[in-house]
């Protein structure tokens, strides 16, 4: 019967690309992508904005690597995900749902994604990871059924820079005090690194991307009239993840050292999988100000959070079994926004004897 609905569902999936290939196209400029270069005014109406309730946290749950293959959702992996993030969500009551990439990996898994995330009606964003695109149509055709999907929030972005880098703006009685930076880190390495050298191995973001951030910042700094504290989502971690990594964690010992015990927590259980080249965008993050978080997912029995020159690092908790796992590192991650804009850090891990997956 489960192989009879996924076939079922990847029929009906074929149907509905007809939609994205109708409205977008698969090759050349579509209407979905924006036109930006630097010499472009930033105005309030550029991002997308979300209301806090004065006197309450606003509340993001993160998700990452839910990465469920063609017929998965119907079987134990699928029923396993839904529990999780049926758990999460009633557990954290969240304004917003963000999710890191490694989305799904085939037509039927994309779509039953959507309809599962869309059907808390909670506003809800995610970013391509290395994988989204594989097993489906093209990465563009599953930005096109983001987009058109009721509660979700994905922009194209602008044109030249991959799929879904777009900001969102919390405000709190009408004014920004938070600002969500939403970046595609891309998949292998398609262009040249900071250096002008080119390589192989995992991509980052391009150097356009680096100036639309600092675009960003400097226009809601000018809008809010001061600098606004902001997250970056990611899918790949930037270098500096590996290099905090190394600095802060006694591996001998399996603790953090003495000088991040009391800032950092979460533990790696497999190696920091990022570019081989320093991009400089950390570096750029730090001379801005701005943003104080970065959450990537990518490294799935990852979970280390450690702050590192100013900046907190983390590795959002993945959700469920897709692909490889831990069964003790499952769940998901939430970043509750105060009304200084500050924002703070928790894993909320769900074991799988907690669910009822039947």
């Amino acid at each position: 019967m489960a192989y009879i609905k996924a076939l079922f569902s990847f029929i009906l999936a074929f149907i509905q690309i007809l939609i994205p290939i109708a409205s977008v196209g698969l090759s050349g400029s579509d209407a979905y992508f924006t036109k930006w270069d630097e010499s472009t005014v930033y105005t309030e109406d550029y991002a997308v904005e979300l209301e806090k309730n004065p006197g309450e946290d606003f509340v993001i749950l993160n998700l990452t690597d839910i990465q469920l293959s063609f017929g998965e959702e119907y079987g134990y992996p699928g029923k396993l995900a839904k529990a999780t993030v049926d758990k999460l969500v009633e557990e954290t009551d969240p304004d917003l749902i963000t999710v890191t990439g490694d989305n799904a990996w085939s037509l039927d898994s994309y779509n039953d994604m959507i309809k599962m995330l869309d059907g808390y009606g909670i506003p809800w964003a995610p970013v391509m990871g290395n994988h989204d695109g594989q097993g489906c149509i093209s990465e563009k055709w599953c930005a096109a059924r983001f987009v058109q999907a009721e509660n979700c929030l994905f922009k194209f972005g602008p044109e030249g820079m991959g799929y879904g880098n777009y900001i969102i703006n919390i405000t709190e009685n009408g004014s920004i005090i938070h600002t969500l930076f939403m970046m595609d880190s891309h998949s292998d390495i398609q262009k040249t690194n900071i250096n002008g050298e080119k390589g192989s191995g995992y991509d980052h973001f391009w150097p356009e991307q680096l100036k639309w951030y600092e675009w960003a910042v400097n226009g809601i700094k000018k809008t809010a009239g001061k600098t606004v504290e902001s997250t970056v989502f990611m899918h790949i971690p930037v270098v500096e993840y590996k290099t905090a990594w190394e600095e802060a964690y006694d591996i001998d010992n399996s603790c953090y050292k003495q000088e991040y015990s009391s800032s950092s927590f979460g533990v790696n259980h497999e190696g920091v999988c990022c570019a081989p080249q320093n991009n400089g965008f950390f570096a750029l993050c730090k001379d801005l100000n701005s943003t104080k978080n970065m959450v990537c997912g990518h490294d799935h029995v990852n979970s280390s959070s450690i702050l590192y020159d100013g900046i907190r690092l983390t590795y959002g908790i993945k959700c469920g079994k897709g692909c490889y796992w831990e069964e003790e590192m499952s769940g998901g991650t939430t970043i509750s926004v105060g009304s200084d804009g500050s924002a703070s850090i928790e894993h909320i891990f769900v074991a799988p004897s907690e669910l009822d997956i039947k």
